[in-house]
């Protein structure tokens, strides 16, 4: 069979990425060959993927995720368009892995054609090998503005005759009339794929929910095909959700005596910050995003992540009083940790005629390097050790260090011998992002904070498994999907496609 389903959203945000992830971990189980594919998507948390050409290339760190549900590896065809925004007015375009381009809102249009035909023979070379294609959507399918050059939500679905469920968050409220909303915006042709609905992160009694359910398939024809209950067991791979503020995950007591607590920047460019949930899976570890000073004070280990925009983001570290913050931080002795931009900051000085256009600024000031901007990206997944402890990671990144202290101390060493990232005292930097995932190296490092933050009483637990940890999440996402929608319902329409007389529900949009 050659069958396919389309998962839209009300909102970005609403569910989309996880219940894609979802059903296509239930679909493995089943011994069902499935695939994940997301024709375009807009997000700087990515990861990288080795093309059919030895080189390295990035998707969507979600499409890697659902991969994984899928029990496959990564492929650049589970996301041949990736957007990365820069600033609020443009966006790098990587292009079946490869950046191509970096456009704005106007120029974007002039690409576009080229973009959807890539996207649209990916999907068709999927649909050729497995024998089900789960496909997420971007956003709202009801943007009506930006209809007419859709190929990622219903302008897929209708190329690809794909049936479509809507998902929505009904822990932001409006949920019936978002979902009404979406299909009463769409023109007939569109309102034709729209098969039903899925409620998500729903809490309480769902006999209270159930009128209202009723009443949705009245005025839309359309059935709900089950509501996920709110888990706070789903936070690893957050691709849009990690907020300032909050603890990541749901840490689990101390192994020792004392608790371990990581203050991490949340930069307005933020890249890849999905770094961090690995730190968040060791007991005893509290990990925060924050774009608060006094977080920092407080803090034991302060992590800058990556960023987008290296410059920018430094600048507005300076604006907000954060760079004060690191500096105090680290001048009470207490680990500072800069990942890939975050190490980039941390540097002497950082040239960048690339990404900013700004030339050279100084930086932070804490590690004796320079760094200088490359328009050639590196790309790649990376091999080595930290004092013969394995590690794994993988760069992304335009910046190199151009000059450093012939005598640093290296974070890391590669495969082939050489010295990565720096340390001196404290401070600890490397442009390797994904590191934490290797279980002994996170152990390591963890030790070495604990103390030069003077948390004696805190002990790494011996046991813990990211890879599991992971793997426990995406099977949580199958048994959801398997217990609270009617999966029986979900793949007729991935075996037969969309119900057949599904009801206009005006006004609708002009035909598209």
């Amino acid at each position: 069979m050659s069958g396919g389903l389309l998962v839209a959203g009300t909102t970005s945000d609403a569910g989309k990425s996880v219940l894609t992830a979802g059903i296509c971990r239930w679909l493995h189980r089943r011994g069902v060959k499935v695939a994940p594919f997301k024709a375009q998507n807009m997000s700087n948390n990515s990861a990288v993927v080795v093309g059919p050409d030895g080189r390295g290339g990035e998707i969507g760190r979600a499409q890697a995720m659902q991969a994984a549900a899928c029990g496959l590896a990564p492929d650049l065809r589970f996301n041949p368009v990736l957007l990365k925004p820069g600033s609020d007015l443009a966006s790098q375009v990587v292009l079946l892995g490869e950046a191509v381009d970096t456009v704005t809102a106007g120029t974007f249009r002039d690409l576009r054609p080229r973009l959807s035909q890539t996207a649209y023979a990916a999907l068709a070379e999927l649909r050729e090998a497995y024998d089900v294609v789960i496909c997420e959507g971007a956003g709202s399918p009801a943007e009506i503005n930006l209809r007419a050059g859709d190929y990622v939500n219903l302008g897929l679905a209708r190329h690809a005759g794909l049936p479509t469920i809507v998902v929505g968050d009904i822990d932001r409220g409006g949920v019936f009339a978002s979902m009404f909303g979406t299909v009463a915006l769409l023109d007939p042709a569109d309102q034709a794929l729209v098969a039903g609905f899925v409620i998500n992160k729903f809490r309480g009694d769902l006999g209270l929910l159930r009128p209202g359910l009723d009443m949705l398939r009245q005025v839309t024809g359309r059935p709900t095909y089950g509501v996920l209950p709110w888990s706070l067991d789903l936070w690893l791979d957050a691709e849009d959700s990690l907020a300032y503020g909050r603890v990541l995950g749901r840490p689990a007591a101390p192994y020792g005596t004392e608790w371990l607590d990581v203050a991490v920047v949340r930069l307005p460019r933020i890249s890849n910050a999905t770094d961090v949930e690995a730190l968040a899976t060791e007991p005893g570890v509290r990990v925060r995003l924050t774009v608060e000073p006094a977080e920092l004070a407080a803090a034991d280990l302060v992590v800058l992540p990556g960023s987008k925009s290296t410059v920018a983001d430094l600048a507005w570290l300076r604006e907000t009083g954060l760079a004060d913050a690191v500096l105090a931080h680290v001048g009470a002795g207490k680990p500072l940790l800069g990942i890939c931009g975050g190490f980039q900051m941390l540097g002497r000085a950082v040239h960048d005629p690339v990404e900013s256009g700004q030339g050279s600024v100084p930086g932070l000031g804490l590690l004796p390097i320079e760094i200088t901007f490359d328009p050639r990206k590196t790309v790649r997944q990376a091999v080595g050790t930290a004092d013969g402890v394995p590690v794994r990671g993988y760069e992304i990144h335009h910046g190199y260090v151009s000059s450093a202290d012939p005598d640093l101390t290296p974070l890391l060493t590669d495969a082939n011998g050489a010295g990565e990232g720096a340390v001196v005292g404290a401070v600890h930097g490397t442009h390797w992002h994904g590191t934490f995932e290797s279980d002994g190296f996170r152990r390591r490092f963890l030790t070495e904070a604990a103390r030069l933050a003077g948390r004696r009483g805190f002990r790494v637990a011996p046991d813990t498994s990211f890879a599991a940890a992971r793997e426990r999440s995406l099977d949580l996402l199958g048994d959801l999907v398997e217990e609270h929608l009617d999966t029986a319902a979900l793949w007729r329409l991935v075996e037969t496609g969309p119900p057949a007389n599904l009801p206009f529900i005006p006004p609708g949009a002009p035909t598209a």
